[in-house]
């Protein structure tokens, strides 16, 4: 026996994966906070993005690494082929999708995560303790009951699929999750705007209802969802015995920023019998701030929310979250009992309700760590604050846009989205966002509205100043005058010239 131990203990004696000299592993994690804080700070000293060169891609195009290889040299090739080439949403130029531009706070953060390694599946450990703190504080901003539970996920769109899921159940009840939906599941009908986000369509596919039974309700000039058609066309549902379950209302619609009327639908869910739930992947953190915080009026009313941390909450990515006001119905969607997740009375085992009892996932990571720094480090009126300043650069940028007769504005300024052109086609525009990307100096997104293809600018990050904004508004000019055939004099954008 003592041999089989010496002979086992021989052939795995190097196998663990820690440094073999700690020193010198210590002075490279050095070297790599250091330049990554440094790319932070300096930041406005590259460009915002830049097409990746046909020799970098090919460079990751490699065997299988089944040879071990110096942490330096992986190091080395991660700064060359793969950190200039990022999206760019750490930058002040990045406008174009709803992306926040994170902190050094939160990239600490997400490093005491990954060295606690912590699995927040379930059992009894601080981390989920967390979690659960910033359930509370979310359960308070929002006004909801102490019986409200809530959950990290990778953000808004596997939120808004769970509550598809959770009111999926709360109408079929909890057997439909072991027979399946059934003739009844077959009859449920759902409803969200014409602007609402493409995940809720998703979300019906993926819980097995399909896309059809999604009614996509028309809006009103204030591209909000029109709240008269949205009750005829339930009344018109429940006529031939389909069975309306769910209302999504959206708090910042995608393409422009819009909030649903809030209130109007939730007293229509409460006078139908439907659950309420709100798409606010961005605009809900709105409560943060005093002055954007009446837009939301309603919200309280919501059966459940949907956000997103990493947007306007400037916590890295991923952190998305989901608040249920009705904590019971919430677990009864995904709680399943399994030997080998027993709750104990005492033990790592302890504790009532896990995690994985109000989600899809047994295997969770700690993102409620880079939240909870960001919330305490900053505080929400500061959050607040940087969320109506963004607000602020969009009426900016609208009033450049008004006092320009070259650009033509095509939706209203909401919150922080503004969709602009330049007085010329559709291919024209196009191109217009594609050089303004490939030379750096901002990154707009596009969509179309009424038909016009739309250069849109979504400010989210708090790195960004009226600057900035004039960069971009530069660059519209500069290059829809050369593609165009114009001949117009503008200075150099500012982000260009660096």
């Amino acid at each position: 026996m003592n041999e089989i131990i010496r002979n086992t203990q021989s052939s795995v004696a190097n196998t663990s994966l820690d440094p073999q000299d700690w020193s010198e592993f210590r002075a490279l994690a050095h070297r790599m906070l250091d330049e990554t804080i440094d790319g932070i700070a300096n930041v406005r000293a590259r460009p915002v993005w830049q097409p990746i060169p046909a020799e970098v891609r090919a460079a990751l195009k490699t065997d299988v690494p089944r040879e071990a290889s110096d942490l330096a040299d992986v190091y080395r090739e991660f700064t060359e082929h793969v950190a200039p080439y990022a999206t760019g949403n750490v930058h002040p130029g990045f406008m174009g999708w709803v992306h926040g531009g994170g902190t050094a706070v939160g990239m600490l953060a997400e490093m005491l995560a990954a060295g606690l390694n912590a699995n927040l599946g379930g059992r009894d450990h601080m981390p989920i303790e967390v979690e659960r703190q910033i359930v509370d504080w979310m359960r308070r901003l929002f006004l909801l009951p102490e019986s409200a539970s809530g959950i990290f996920v990778t953000g808004t769109s596997m939120a808004n699929l769970m509550a598809v899921l959770v009111s999926r159940t709360a109408a079929l009840g909890t057997l439909a999750r072991q027979h399946g939906i059934g003739n009844d599941g077959a009859l449920l009908t759902a409803y969200a705007s014409q602007a609402a986000h493409g995940c809720i369509s998703r979300a019906m596919d993926v819980a097995g209802l399909g896309t059809d039974a999604l009614r996509k309700i028309a809006v009103d000039a204030d591209h909000r969802i029109d709240v008269a058609a949205l009750r005829a066309q339930i009344a018109v549902d429940r006529e031939v015995d389909f069975k309306p379950f769910l209302v999504v209302a959206s708090a910042g619609t995608v393409d422009i920023g819009a909030i649903d009327d809030l209130r109007a639908i939730a007293e229509l869910c409460r006078d139908e019998g439907i659950w309420f739930h709100v798409d606010g992947a961005f605009g809900a953190l709105a409560i943060l701030s005093p002055e954007l915080a009446p837009l939301l009026g309603g919200i309280e009313l919501a059966d459940s929310i949907a956000l997103d941390f990493h947007k306007w909450g400037q916590v890295p990515y991923d952190a998305g979250f989901l608040l249920v006001r009705d904590g019971e119905q919430h677990r009864q969607a995904f709680a399943q009992p399994a030997a080998y997740l027993r709750r104990e009375a005492r033990g790592l085992a302890a504790g009532a309700v896990w995690p994985c009892d109000l989600g899809p996932d047994l295997s969770r990571g700690f993102r409620a760590l880079k939240t909870w720094f960001t919330l305490k480090t900053f505080g929400t009126d500061r959050i607040g604050a940087v969320i109506a300043r963004c607000c602020a650069l969009a009426k900016y940028l609208e009033a450049r846009v008004l006092a320009e007769p070259r650009l033509e504005l095509l939706a209203p300024v909401n919150l922080n989205i503004v969709c602009f052109r330049y007085r010329a086609d559709d291919a024209v525009n196009r191109e217009i966002v594609a050089d303004i990307q490939e030379a750096g100096i901002a990154a707009p997104s596009s969509t179309t509205l009424a038909g016009k293809f739309a250069i849109r600018a979504a400010i989210v990050n708090h790195r960004t100043e009226a600057t900035d904004i004039d960069a971009l508004v530069a660059a519209v000019l500069q290059f829809g005058g050369q593609r165009s055939g114009g001949v117009i004099e503008v200075d150099a954008p500012p982000l260009a010239a660096q």
